[in-house]
C-alpha cells in the first residue's frame, strides 16, 4: 500500500494520539479558571479501537506514534496500553508526552514498552512559578520523574512554554539543565488555543527574545536542521553541555511546509492540522459492524488530501484564537 501524502506533497508519518482529555493540572496556557465538560466516557475510544487505528495508519506509512492527553497517565490502563502497542508494533517509534506527576509509578511499563522518548512538560524549576503556571504545587514530583527517567536510561525532552512576565527571568535554570543533564530543553511559543485559556498577548514571549535571553547565559552553536530527531525545533548546542537548547516557533516562524503529522482526539476525531478546526469523525466508522480497515484507510486518505497549511489559517485569524478548541481537547 502506498504511503500517506497530502495535497501539497507532504508525507505523513507521525500520529499524535490523545488517550484522554483529562488532566490533573490546570496550566494557564491550556485551561481557564472556568469549569468545563470533559468528553463522556462512552465517547472516548477504547484502547482496542486505538490499536486498530494505529494498525491502519501503520499500513499507510505512519512510523511514529506519540501518546498525549490531557495527561495520558490520568487514564486508567494507559501504562498497559503502551505495552500493548509495543507488542503489536515492535518496530514503531513510540513516544509519550507527560506532565510527569503520575509517571514514576509507571516506570516499569515504560521500560517494558521500550519507549523511544518521553517529552516532559516543565515550565519552571522554581516551585512557586510552577504552581502559578500549573495551578498545582507538584514540582517535586515532576523533578522526581525526570531523575527516574534519566536513571532508567530513557531519552527525555523537556518542553517549556515561554511566558513573558512569568518564567522569562528563569532562563539560567533551563540553561543549567541543558548543560548538566542529557536532555533537550525546548521552549515553545505561547499560542492562543481556544477561548478556554488565560492567553494574553502581554505574556507572549517570541522565540527570538527567548534565544537572546539564552545567549545572555551561554554561548550557543546552531545544530544543523534535521539532525538527531530535532522535530520542529531550532536546536543549539552548549559548550561542554550534555544536552541542547531548542526553540519551537509556531507563531513567529512557522514550520508548516515540513509538517508530517496527524492528530487523533480521544473521542476519535482526526485532525489534520493543529490550527484547523475541521475534524473527521472516525469513531462511528470504527464501531460500524460492516466497515472494514480498508474503508477507514480510505477515509484517512481523503482527510489527508485536505490537510491545510497552518500558516494560512494563522494569517486569517491574526489577533484571535488560532483554534476553537483548547489543547486539552485536541491533544497536547
Amino acid at each position: 500500500m502506498s504511503g500517506l501524502a497530502d495535497g501539497r506533497g507532504r508525507t505523513v508519518r507521525y500520529l499524535r494520539l490523545s488517550v484522554t482529555d483529562r488532566c490533573n493540572l490546570r496550566c494557564l496556557y491550556c485551561h481557564s479558571n472556568a469549569r468545563h465538560s470533559f468528553i463522556p466516557h462512552e465517547d472516548v475510544l477504547r484502547y482496542e479501537e486505538m490499536i486498530r487505528l494505529v494498525g491502519i495508519l501503520r499500513g499507510l506509512g505512519v512510523r511514529k506514534v506519540r501518546l498525549t492527553g490531557g495527561e495520558p497517565f490520568a487514564r486508567k490502563g494507559c501504562a498497559d496500553f503502551l505495552v500493548m502497542l509495543r507488542r503489536q508494533f515492535p518496530d514503531m517509534d513510540l513516544r509519550i508526552t507527560s506532565n510527569g506527576t503520575l509517571l514514576p509509578q509507571h516506570l516499569d511499563a515504560l521500560r517494558e514498552a521500550r519507549v523511544n522518548a518521553v517529552n516532559l512538560s516543565l515550565d519552571s524549576f522554581d516551585r512557586q512559578t510552577f504552581a502559578r503556571v500549573t495551578g498545582r504545587d507538584m514540582l517535586p514530583g515532576v523533578l522526581q520523574a525526570l531523575d527516574a527517567l534519566l536513571g532508567a536510561g530513557i531519552r527525555v525532552k523537556i518542553n517549556a512554554v515561554g511566558l513573558r512576565g512569568i518564567n522569562d527571568g528563569q532562563m539560567a535554570d533551563f540553561v543549567h539543565a541543558a548543560r548538566t543533564l542529557p536532555v533537550d530543553v525546548r521552549f515553545i511559543e505561547f499560542m492562543p488555543m481556544g477561548g478556554d485559556t488565560l492567553w494574553c498577548e502581554d505574556n507572549f514571549w517570541p522565540a527570538d527574545a527567548m534565544l537572546e535571553a539564552a545567549r545572555a547565559c551561554t554561548p550557543l552553536a546552531p545544530v544543523a536542521p534535521g539532525t538527531e530527531d530535532a522535530g520542529p525545533a531550532r536546536m543549539f548546542s552548549l559548550p561542554g553541555g550534555q544536552g541542547r537548547l531548542g526553540f519551537i516557533t509556531p507563531l513567529s516562524d512557522h514550520f508548516c511546509g515540513a509538517c508530517n503529522r496527524l492528530r487523533l482526539t480521544s473521542d476519535g476525531n482526526l485532525r489534520t492540522c493543529l490550527f484547523a478546526d475541521r475534524e473527521y469523525r472516525l469513531r462511528p466508522a470504527l464501531r460500524h459492524p460492516r466497515l472494514d480497515d480498508g474503508a477507514i484507510a480510505r477515509m484517512v486518505r481523503a482527510a489527508c488530501r485536505h490537510k491545510p497549511l497552518g500558516a494560512d489559517i494563522l494569517r486569517e485569524r491574526r489577533g484571535a484564537a488560532v483554534a476553537l478548541k483548547a489543547m486539552w481537547g485536541i491533544g497536547g
